[in-house]
Parts: C-alpha cells; structure tokens; sequence
C-alpha cells in the first residue's frame, strides 16, 4: 500500500515534525507540504491524493473551506490536526474520525495511520467522507463565538485524559502550565492560565488571584483576613487564596455578602 499524502499545516515546526515521523512509515509516500488553504486546493485539484493531514486553523482559506471548495465526495482521506485540544475532544468523542492535537505524539500518529490503513483496505472511505462531514459542524459548533469548551483533553505522557469543565473545582498555575484539580487528582494543561481564563464561562469561574480560578460551584464559604486577602473554601475542603480582585468578584456575582 502506498499512500500519496500532502501535509498542510502553516507552522514549520509542525510540518517539520510530521514529514519526521512520517518517514519511519514505508507505505506513506509525502507529495506536497502546504502552509496554507490555497496551496492544499492547488495540491488536491492537480495530483492524486489519498491522505491528507489537515490543520483546522490556517491564514487565507482555513480547513473547513478547503473542504466547502473540494466537496466532500472528493476529499482523500483526512486526518485533521489542532492546537486546541478542546475543540478536537467536543468535535470528535462522538465521531469516528481521527484528530492528532499538537505537538503529535510518535505513539498517537500511528494509531491515527492504522486507522486510516484500515478504512482503506475496507473500501470505507465514502462512511469516512459523511464523518468529515459531521465533524466538521461539531467543530464550528465549539469554535463559535458564544461557546465555552466543555472538555478539555490533559496529556501525560502517552495518556490522555478528558476531563469534563463542570467537574473541575479549581485551576492552579504551574509555571507554563496549570493544573486541574478534579476529584482528588491533578491533571496538568499546556496552557497559561490568562489564556484560559479567556476560554472559560466567567458566569461559571473566577479568577481570585493571579495563580487560582475557581469554579464557583464548589465555593462553600469566602473567608475575609484584612483589606486585601482572603480565602474561600471549597466543597473538597481545600482552601484557596483569595485577593482583593477576587473578592469583588465574588460579591458581584453573590450580591452582598
């Protein structure tokens, strides 16, 4: 089996990484790299292809009008590729289409080609196109503008783990990291927690000072030591530091405690 393969990413890095661990793997034979929308359609349209390694986020024309242009009865088969682990995990926990979340994992991308290898060889690539489909719309359902990610995905090492947001009870930062703390364990996000904060329904989670968010939900009693500090209590019994920011947060959306 030799499979004609284009990558399309815009970050060399990332298409760097991929042609690196595509090499290993005899039956993939790389065609054409693409950086943007316009080069995977000139890619698409001129040559035969028959896998494509799709980044959802690109400049000029992203992954979903690539597809909207070609039409999906002439898509090859696609593995999208994200850096938002969060839309990858809504779009695709309940489809059988495969996503590899940056940076990818040597172990991951051979699933994700044993996979393909599999369809193919069952001549299941029209089942694979209507998937392309219906993940495509969950995808643009979680990166609409008015949603929040419902799951995020937390690696460690070869395992990853979806955690649920409404199960989290608070968020620690951990230098270029932060930690989840979800019933008693701790899982770790590649992801400052500014970046986060954003992410997050702020009717559901509050920053109480530069280092914690907690999920109000699990807010028990808000402790006042002074002006300027404090601490809540959550439903866990852990404690978490509160500033004064955080306390005014908290009051706004309490009312006057």
């Amino acid at each position: 089996m030799s499979l004609r393969t284009v990558i399309a990413d815009d970050e060399p890095l990332a298409r760097e990484r991929l042609r690196f661990l595509l090499k290993s793997d005899r039956d993939i034979e790389i065609v054409a790299e693409c950086r943007n929308g316009s080069q995977v359609l000139t890619a698409l349209k001129t040559r035969q292809i028959e896998l494509l390694f799709l980044d959802i986020q690109m400049p000029g024309r992203d992954g979903f009008e690539v597809i909207e242009e070609i039409g999906l009865p002439n898509m090859p088969m696609t593995v999208f590729v994200t850096a938002h682990n969060e839309y990858a995990v809504e779009a695709f926990e309940v489809h059988a289409l495969d996503y590899l979340v940056k940076p990818i994992e040597r172990e991951r991308l051979e699933q994700a080609l044993a996979r393909v290898k599999k369809r193919i060889r069952l001549e299941e690539a029209f089942a694979a196109r209507e998937e392309i489909s219906s993940a495509l719309e969950a995808l643009r359902s979680a990166a609409g503008r008015d949603s929040y990610p419902q799951r995020f995905l937390a690696k460690s090492g070869n395992t990853g783990s979806v955690i649920s947001v409404t199960d989290i009870e608070w968020i620690e930062a951990a230098d270029y990291y932060v930690c989840l703390h979800v019933g008693g364990k701790k899982h770790l996000l590649r992801e400052s927690i500014r970046a986060l904060e954003a992410k997050l329904n702020p009717n559901k989670f509050v920053r109480l000072h530069r280092s914690a968010i907690v999920n109000i939900e699990h807010v028990r009693e808000i402790h006042r030591d002074g002006r300027t500090e404090g601490w809540v209590l959550l439903s866990t019994g852990e404690r978490v530091r509160l500033n004064k920011t955080g306390w005014q947060k908290l009051i706004a959306m309490n009312g006057t405690l």
